[in-house]
């Protein structure tokens, strides 16, 4: 029996569902029920009847899904498969950046652990980030942790932003110029760049999307040439979805080596042992659970 087979074998045993995200290793894509950005995965997570949820992607995914639900087994591959952007703020700096500026409301990325969330009005996905911030017209508008998606959205609605002064390793080792030389040898090239990117970057590109966003972009556009400025594991979906397109990897550096941990041997040996389980104490869940579902209530 190869490893496929097992792992099969071991979800329909333990009733089981694998969720992973669109940065995955395509191997890791392939055998899971449901592929799709932190919303879509979000979303996804609190329609889920099974009892077990194996979630590839990194940490604080899998906190998200368990926080959405209490009394289901949430399992990870790796479990230090983290996230470096989430690690740029806690939930004590975040406590100080509160009091700081009485009265302002925080928008907190999903990309941010479940205890920064806890101390957070409302989540935002880089999908829905805009509309989230709508909400708080008028309003003081604390945005952490990335201030790369604050500044798109500054960018959008006209307004300033308290912006943390967090980022996304991997988007920020794609240079303009690895685009612009992309563009002079696919001039045809449409350009679909992550609003984690930096603002250089986001500035000689065409538009500016979520990966979700992007797959859907992609389906209904007549261009059939693209020049992907995000994580490559999103390439294995659009190729899939789009054979008849052409997609471009803008930089050989756009890896997330933390994406890329969970295996399908770490896949198999989870779902063979239960474990390892993210759990998420219930003080810190209920809170952070109101900022998630405020985020998809407004969704």
């Amino acid at each position: 029996m190869n490893i496929h087979d097992q792992i099969q074998q071991l979800k329909a045993e333990r009733n089981a569902l694998i969720l992973a995200h669109n940065y995955q290793l395509p191997d890791v894509q392939d055998i899971a029920d449901f592929t799709g950005d932190s919303l879509e995965l979000a979303r996804k997570a609190t329609t889920i009847d099974a009892p077990v949820i194996v979630f590839c992607g990194v940490h604080f995914m899998a906190e998200t899904a368990a926080i959405l639900n209490p009394g289901k087994t949430v399992l990870i591959p790796d479990p230090l498969s983290g996230c470096p952007m989430a690690d740029m703020i806690t939930a004590d700096q975040l406590r100080e950046f509160k009091a700081a500026h009485p009265g302002a409301k925080v928008v907190c990325y999903v990309n941010s652990t479940a205890e920064v969330k806890a101390e957070s009005d409302c989540c935002c996905s880089s999908g829905n980030a805009v509309n989230i911030v709508r909400h708080y017209d008028g309003q003081d508008v604390l945005f952490v942790p990335d201030q790369h998606l604050g500044s798109v959205v500054e960018e959008i609605l006209g307004r300033k932003l308290i912006l943390w002064p967090g980022y996304c390793p991997t988007h920020a080792r794609i240079s303009p110029r690895e685009i612009q030389d992309l563009q002079a040898a696919h001039p045809g090239a449409l350009v679909l760049a992550h609003p984690e990117c930096p603002k250089p970057v986001r500035a000689v590109s065409d538009h500016i999307l979520s990966t979700g966003q992007m797959c859907a972009f992609v389906q209904t556009s007549p261009a059939k040439e693209f020049i992907v400025a995000t994580e490559e594991g999103l390439l294995h979906r659009l190729r899939l979805e789009n054979p008849a397109k052409t997609f471009h990897r803008v930089s050989p550096f756009a890896v997330c080596p933390n994406m890329k941990r969970n295996t399908l041997e770490k896949v198999l040996f989870c779902l063979r042992d239960g474990a390892p389980a993210v759990t998420v104490p219930e003080a810190v869940a209920a809170p952070a659970r109101h900022a998630i579902q405020q985020m998809l209530d407004w969704s």
